[in-house]
C-alpha cells in the first residue's frame, strides 16, 4: 500500500515590516533622541537644533576648543537651502537655531555642520572617531512666542545658568554665542575687545525669525 505523502509547512524568514529588536540601534549607553521619524519641515519655519557632545570627550567653553568650533561655524553657517543664524556654545553641548526649505535640507545642513565641527574638535584632541553621541535634536518654531523664547534660551543660556547661582553680570554678552551678532537687545550689552570675525551666522529670511518675534517684546542681555 502506498504512503500518503505529508507537505509540511516552513517558518520562512523574512525580512522588512514591525518585528521585535528590529531597526537601528541607539548610540551609546542612553539614547538621547528616539528614532522616530522627523515632522515635516516647512520653510517658513524655523528650528532648534541641538548637538550633544560625547559624555566627557572634552569641555567646549576654552578658548582652544572654541576656535576650532567657530572655524567650522565660518563655513558652514550658509549652504544651499540652508542657514545657521543663532548659536551658543555649551559645555558639551552645542544651541543652533537655523533655517532650512524642508527636512531634507535641514538634514543635510546640520550634517554637514556636524561633520566639519567633529573633524575640528578631533584635530585638536588628536582622535579619531565619533565626536557627538546621537542624533541631533530638533524643534519647529512655529509661532513669534516660539521663536522668541527660543532665541533667549539659546543667546542666554550661559547667563541664565550663571545668575541661578545668584551672581548678578549685569549687561553681559556671552562670547562663546552669537550675541555679538544679534541686533534684538532691548538694552545693547558690552562687548569684549578682540579680534574681528567673518561673519559666524546668516541673516534670518523667515518672517518668524526675522520680525514676527519682535512682537513679543526686545530680548534683555543677560537674562531669561
Amino acid at each position: 500500500m502506498r504512503r500518503r505523502s505529508v507537505q509540511l509547512e516552513l517558518a520562512l524568514h523574512t525580512w522588512g515590516g514591525r518585528r521585535a529588536g528590529a531597526g537601528r540601534k541607539p548610540k551609546g549607553k542612553r539614547a538621547g533622541v528616539p528614532h522616530r521619524r522627523r515632522p515635516l519641515l516647512a520653510a517658513r519655519y524655523p528650528v532648534h537644533v541641538t548637538l550633544k557632545l560625547l559624555r566627557g570627550l572634552c569641555e567646549l567653553r576654552t578658548p582652544r576648543m572654541f576656535r576650532r568650533v567657530r572655524e567650522a561655524l565660518v563655513g558652514g553657517c550658509t549652504r544651499p537651502h540652508f542657514r545657521m543664524c543663532h548659536f551658543s556654545v555649551q559645555g558639551d553641548h552645542i544651541h543652533l537655531i537655523v533655517e532650512a526649505q524642508d527636512a531634507t535640507a535641514l538634514a543635510r545642513g546640520v550634517q554637514g555642520l556636524s561633520i566639519s565641527i567633529a573633524k575640528r574638535i578631533n584635530g585638536a584632541l588628536g582622535r579619531r572617531g565619533r565626536v557627538f553621541g546621537d542624533r541631533y535634536h530638533a524643534r519647529i518654531l512655529r509661532t513669534p512666542t516660539e521663536v522668541r523664547n527660543a532665541l533667549d534660551y539659546v543667546i542666554n543660556n550661559r547667563a541664565s545658568h550663571i545668575r541661578r547661582r545668584g551672581i548678578e553680570i549685569g549687561l553681559w554678552m556671552d562670547p562663546y554665542s552669537s550675541a555679538a551678532y544679534f541686533d534684538g537687545w532691548r538694552r545693547r550689552p558690552r562687548r569684549r575687545p578682540g579680534r574681528v570675525w567673518p561673519p559666524l551666522v546668516s541673516p534670518p529670511r523667515t518672517w518668524l525669525l526675522g520680525k514676527g518675534w519682535r512682537l513679543r517684546g526686545l530680548l534683555e542681555p543677560g537674562r531669561l
